[in-house]
């Protein structure tokens, strides 16, 4: 395998971190404000908690995105 391919495989993993990192936040900001996040009575509403479930998901895949980028440029 070339020597180039581990280092822009984790540039790469790094780079998809970064960007959720910034994206998913404020597209959870933006939910959040939504009409549709809360109900009458001002209590989250499924469309609410299916937007926090999929940001949370977001995150844990850019923090083992994070950390394998990390390892692979310290292996590369």
């Amino acid at each position: 395998m070339p020597e180039g391919v581990g280092t822009f495989g984790a540039v790469l993993l790094l780079v998809g971190a970064a960007f959720s990192i910034v994206v998913w936040p404020t597209f959870l900001r933006r939910v959040a404000n939504d009409d549709r996040a809360k109900d009458a009575q001002g209590r989250p509403t499924r469309f609410l908690t299916v937007h926090v479930t999929l940001v949370a998901i977001a995150g844990v895949i850019a923090i083992a995105q994070a950390v394998a980028g990390v390892w692979w440029f310290l292996v590369a």
